[in-house]
């Protein structure tokens, strides 16, 4: 069974979760301190007849940094090239995107943090004064090629902004971080999604998938899907409370939104280390999750819940985490 917080999707997944993605600033649910300043910086340039300054997003996946970068294009009346950090390169690679863009367009970098460093050397001409000096040739033959690019916007996003060098996040007009939801937000983006993909569901029933999707509109869309399925399958096609509870339960979903590859971690600090402080190497290892997938899909939510503490001698389970879990705690390990 594939975990809800898998990054790769399936293929009818992308387009499903293309479909819901918002398409104007008003479906845009949460994030409202984000969205307005956003808002304003695009005002101001287009008053200006100006291309927005560079921004950065930051946060768990599944926040909307994407779709923000679209509302931006859409809302700019230009178009958006999509790529991340890892597909760059080389830096042909990088002229030939920047050489490919057009006055005004939006280039979306994901991951930025993976971007190579010598990428990010070229780079920073081409957000400060958009020009490409490319090196053509090697040893006393080589000479430099400067290009001039289009007045664009990058968008950086990133779930480790501590990973971004300073000279390139300081090349970022500003730098936005995304939170997670409120429950009432993740409720409105259910009913949305529900209504563009054509499923009916009680309220009670939305409210559970909203109190079990991580607060992130992602997995309760894919949740959504999820439960759907088996609402077709095994009642009538309504998804009652019945049904929400049901089949969350049999995807190892539980009331606070965990699943296997939360409490394996949680299990691992609390059996293998006895409660923590137990280092990010240490804990992969036991758990059998890479260090990556626990530091940008699992750590987040579970500080968020408060089950995890990190100290500088690493992670910590909380009471919390042996209260979620039944399992008791010695009194001398009580946090």
């Amino acid at each position: 069974m594939s975990s809800i917080l898998d990054k790769k999707e399936k293929k009818e997944d992308e387009v499903l979760d293309s479909a819901l993605r918002p398409q104007k600033w008003s479906d845009y649910v949460g994030q409202d301190k984000v969205k307005e300043n956003i808002r304003i910086i695009i005002q101001a340039a287009k008053k200006r007849s100006q291309s927005p300054d560079h921004l950065l997003l930051y946060g768990s996946s599944g926040l909307g940094k994407t779709t923000l970068a679209n509302l931006v294009a859409l809302e700019m009346g230009t178009n958006i090239r999509i790529t991340s950090g890892p597909a760059i390169e080389r830096a042909g690679d990088l002229a030939a995107i920047l050489t490919n863009m057009s006055e005004g367009d939006v280039l979306f970098i994901d991951e930025i943090h993976r971007i190579h460093k010598t990428i990010e050397e070229y780079l920073y001409p081409a957000m400060e004064d958009y020009k490409l000096n490319l090196i053509l040739g090697k040893g006393p033959m080589a000479r430099t090629m400067e290009l001039k690019l289009p007045k664009f916007t990058i968008i950086g996003a990133t779930t480790r902004p501590g990973m971004l060098s300073a000279p390139l996040r300081g090349r970022f007009g500003a730098t936005f971080q995304l939170n997670f939801y409120e429950q009432k937000d993740i409720e409105k983006i259910i009913n949305r999604s529900s209504d563009l993909l054509k499923i009916k569901a009680e309220p009670q029933a939305i409210e559970i998938i909203a109190k079990r999707s991580r607060f992130t509109p992602r997995i309760a869309n894919r949740l959504l899907k999820r439960v759907r399925d088996f609402a077709e399958v095994n009642g009538t096609g309504l998804i009652t409370r019945e049904i929400a509870e049901s089949s969350l339960n049999f995807l190892d979903v539980d009331h606070m939104g965990l699943e296997l590859g939360d409490k394996r971690i949680l299990q691992s600090i609390i059996e293998k280390f006895d409660g923590g402080p137990v280092g990010l190497q240490a804990l992969s290892a036991a758990s059998s999750e890479e260090e990556d997938t626990i530091l940008d899909i699992y750590e987040p939510y579970l500080m968020q819940c408060g089950f995890i503490e990190r100290t500088p001698k690493g992670r910590m389970a909380t009471s919390l985490a042996y209260e979620h879990l039944g399992i008791k705690k010695s009194q001398h390990k009580l946090i």
